[in-house]
This record gives structure tokens, sequence and C-alpha cells, in this order.
């Protein structure tokens, strides 16, 4: 069954985030998507803010930029997340946007090998294991969790933000999981499908585990929602991209939603626009008006 969930932008105040996360947790949405964008709300604060004022709901970031955090503090937080949260938290790496990590003083010169080393570092201290390495970014000696999950199989595996067809297949052999941007239609989708798969071939099948794939899907609804589609598929220069978005009523955004999960995500996520009027609204309309028309 296709998991839904909404995203709480960072164009929004954090003190905003309260009121949306009590209406998607009492509209019975099952995720609410987080964004690390630079240079607004930090992911891990808001993940474990978002988390302890819901009850049910499961809370994902997408996603915690690698070059902006040493690996084993993040191991650290997530962890503590998992510990206090069980089975509510979902978070992922990734590169991060490059202009943003120069303007700090963090760009990477080999983006994809900063997150190879990354993500095999993070799971094997997510998993409780001992790690030692030396590699082009990643340093540790003799690091181990005090606290680590107690369960990684549940609920804590480490997702991957993956773009191109090196990240891609890199995300398939060393993460848990891919998350897809609102660029990808559901060509896009298939393609990645494709390639994670090539990654997870690889590092000898990762022992026959899945791989859970998560895709925003750029949603507009109301009176207005063609013009906001419109806006701001030109404002970030994805005119040229077939069928990417959906604008309409529940039934419209419930048949793209299915598109993208025929093409082989197992999460699709609704990303509103940045000018949506009505934050609260707009979670519980994913929960009560899409949900239960999507399969």
């Amino acid at each position: 069954m296709t998991t839904l969930g909404a995203v709480f932008r960072p164009q929004l105040a954090p003190e905003r985030l309260r009121s949306v996360c009590e209406a998607a947790d009492a509209a019975g949405l099952e995720e609410l998507w987080l964004w690390e964008d630079c240079f607004a709300e930090g992911g891990v604060s808001t993940a474990a803010a978002a988390l302890a004022w819901t009850e049910r709901l499961r809370v994902g970031v997408g996603l915690l930029p690698v070059p902006l955090r040493n690996v084993a503090l993040t191991a650290m937080e997530v962890a503590s997340l998992h510990r206090m949260f069980p089975g509510r938290a979902v978070v992922g790496v990734g590169h991060g946007v490059q202009d943003w990590m120069g303007q700090v003083g963090a760009r990477a010169e080999s983006p994809v090998t900063l997150l190879r080393e990354y993500l095999l570092a993070l799971r094997a201290l997510l998993a409780g294991e001992r790690v030692t390495t030396d590699g082009r970014y990643v340093t540790l000696d003799d690091v181990a969790l005090d606290w680590p999950p107690p369960n990684p199989a549940s609920g804590s595996g480490v997702f991957a933000g993956a773009t191109g067809p090196r990240s891609l297949r890199l995300s398939g052999e060393a993460a848990d999981g891919t998350i897809l941007t609102a660029a990808t239609n559901a060509d896009g989708v298939r393609t990645a499908r494709r390639l994670v798969e090539e990654g997870r071939e690889a590092a000898g099948g990762r022992g026959g585990a899945s791989h859970h794939v998560v895709v925003y899907l750029l949603t507009a609804t109301g009176p207005d929602a063609d013009a906001r589609l419109r806006a701001e598929r030109a404002a970030e220069g994805w005119e040229s991209v077939p069928d990417l978005g959906v604008a309409g009523d529940a039934g419209a955004v419930a048949k793209a939603v299915e598109r993208l999960a025929e093409s082989g995500a197992d999460t699709v996520v609704l990303q509103p626009t940045g000018d949506e009027p009505d934050p609260e609204g707009f979670v519980r309309f994913a929960a009560e008006e899409v949900r239960p028309l999507v399969a």
C-alpha cells in the first residue's frame, strides 16, 4: 500500500510547525516531512519538536546536508530520535545544495565520495558497531554510540537524497531508501528505481532487504491551483519536464499519486507550492480527501 505524506515547507516560520503537526496528527496523515534548507529551520530540532507534539505521526527529514554535519553527531541525534520515538522518525542525508555549502565553507570537491563514506559510517554507527575509518572526508577512531537504536532494522534505516545516476546507484549500494525531489515525474521514478537496483546488485543484493523510494509530488489545490502550479514550475525551471506536479481536487491528486506509485514509489509526499495559503488545510486535504482515494 502506498504511503502518503505532506511537506512542511521552510518558507513557513518555525513557530507555525506546531499547528501543522497537530492538524496532520488529528487528521490521520501518515507522514509529515521537513527540510533542512539553508538557512531556514534545523532538521533535527524541528523533527524532535514535531514528534513530541504528536502521537502517531511519522516525521521525515529529507534531508540533512552531510557537509554541514560530522557523522558522529548525526548518528547521535538520529539514534536519540529513534529511541525516544520508536518507529516514527525517518531521516535522510544528502550532498546538500552546493552553492549553500560553498557559502558556509563546507563544499566538498567530491560530493559522491563524501556521501559514500558518510552513509557507510552512519549506518554502521546506528547498527551499534564500533567504527574506525580514515577516508578522504570521514575519519573516526574507535567510535561507537552509547545509545544506538535498539532495533536498527525497524524504522531506523538511513535514506539518501539522490538525483544523478552516480548518486542513485550509490543510494542503492549504501542506503536503506532513496528520496527523490519534486522534479521527478513518473518516468523519472522508473529510471531512479532501475539505477537504485543496479547499485543494490553491485553491493551483492543487500541481503534481500527492500529499498524504500520516497518521491515528492508538487501539489496545488483550490480555486487558483493551476496558476500557482504553473508559477512554481516556472520559478524552479521545471517547465520542460512533462507531467510534473498536479493541480486540482482530491481525485486528480490521487491519480497523480497512483502514477508515481505504479512507477516504483513506495511513499509519495505531497509538496505544496511555496505560496500555499492554508498549510493546516493542506495536510487535512491530504489525509481526509486524497488518502481514501489512493490504493
